[in-house]
């Protein structure tokens, strides 16, 4: 296994790798909300924000964001007990994060580290980019750290090995699988302690939806910005993530809805070229065989395709959308008549609701209607990609905490 935080020597087995975590920390066990975890994630969050590095990885700015003082006051608060009720971490918390979302593993491990828990990271070996700008600057926050830090979290990579994964799963407390229904399924063929349990996060879908009516009212500024929010929802991670739209609903009048998607797409298109948005010739080639694709099942009666950049796939039937990725830049869409005739076609698996032009007592309706059967999380546009404590349904920090309670 290669030892990527605490930068250090390959680690020959999971016992080794147990033991460098195992023992009593400098300045005794960690606690919820422990200042020296605290002081250590402020400063990462510094070196996230250089200008530096947000140009070459706008998506480390949101993670920086997320991790400043401010923040991370506001994640401690939730985790004030009552009287007589205290809240300690797990233990050992083993998170398996998935390689195609660089920056997902952070954000589970500093919730979990601030919970009080040691971790170890499973860093997948075809991560890049950010997920080696992440390891540089954690390791370079760690110079300054309390030596706690070093001596209860660990990252480290190692190829697909059952024997590893079904050791260290053994031996954690809480096992945090990110990845596909298919990763997820394979990992909890591996046993864990009695006492352990999973928090997963499988196969997940996302959409956007946009008011016919509050489009045509908006201001030319407002598009710009829809189409900036739209453009950086989906075209992070290349559409990949679970929580990017994988397609485009408009809700009203079908006639004013033609002209409002000609507009956007305009809009779009101007947002591309004005970040010089470059398409791999793969990239190419796989929205137009994933576009011809929907059609030849039916499920599409028209395709345009605007460049190499933006594919858009009128849908037959509005229940016809696809939810799997069909390259980046791909958008199935749909006129619905109402925010109702969404709710049928919900599944538990759809997570993220990108909107623009609804009111919070529309989209909350909406939410009542869907009582819980699908759709996580319901936020404005360029805010999809943004992380909560609260995730796919789970109250992350309260998941990786356990409550003691004390009556003299």
């Amino acid at each position: 296994m290669k030892r990527r935080f605490p930068a250090g020597p390959d680690v020959s087995s999971v016992d080794e790798l147990l033991a460098s975590i195992s023992g009593e920390p400098t300045g005794g066990r960690l606690k919820v909300g422990d200042e020296r975890i605290v002081d250590f994630l402020v400063k990462f969050a510094r070196k996230l924000l250089a200008p530096q590095m947000a140009r070459r990885y706008p998506e480390l700015a949101s993670l920086g964001f997320f991790l400043r003082r401010g923040e991370i006051n506001k994640v401690l608060k939730q985790l004030e007990t009552p009287a007589g009720v205290l809240r300690f971490g797990r233990g050992l918390v083993f998170h398996i994060p998935p390689a195609n979302v660089d920056t997902i593993f952070v954000y589970s491990w500093a919730l979990s580290a601030l919970a009080g828990n040691s971790n170890v990271v499973r860093i997948s070996p075809r991560s890049a980019g950010a997920a080696e700008a992440v390891v540089e600057a954690l390791n370079d926050a760690l110079k300054d750290a309390h030596p706690a830090v070093a001596e209860t979290q660990v990252m480290v990579t190692y190829d697909r090995d059952d024997k590893v994964t079904a050791a260290l799963s053994a031996a954690c407390d809480l096992r945090v699988i990110w990845g596909g229904d298919r990763a997820v399924n394979e990992v909890r063929k591996l046993p864990l302690a009695p006492h352990s349990r999973d928090v997963t996060f499988p196969d997940r879908a996302s959409f956007a939806l946009i008011s016919v009516d509050g489009w045509t009212k908006a201001t030319p500024e407002q598009k710009r910005e829809v189409a900036v929010g739209f453009y950086n929802d989906s075209y992070w991670f290349d559409q990949a993530a679970c929580s990017s739209p994988r397609a485009l609903f408009w809700v009203g009048d079908e006639v004013a809805g033609q002209q409002a998607r000609t507009e956007f797409r305009a809009e779009l298109s101007a947002v591309l070229a004005a970040k010089h948005h470059v398409v791999e010739p793969a990239m190419a080639v796989q929205k137009r065989v994933s576009a011809y694709g929907v059609a030849a099942d039916g499920h599409a009666k028209s395709i345009s395709f605007d460049g190499n950049a933006v594919a858009t796939l009128e849908l037959t039937e509005a229940a016809d959308v696809p939810r799997e990725w069909l390259g980046a830049g791909t958008f199935p869409f749909a006129t619905l008549p109402s925010l109702s005739a969404l709710v049928p076609m919900v599944q538990r698996k759809d997570q993220t609701l990108s909107v623009f032009g609804f009111s919070q007592e529309e989209l909350e309706a909406l939410a009542h209607e869907l009582a819980g059967r699908g759709i996580d999380r319901i936020v404005p546009f360029g805010n999809a990609l943004t992380f909560s404590d609260h995730w796919d349904g789970f109250d992350l920090p309260a998941e990786f905490t356990r409550l003691v309670t004390v009556q003299a």
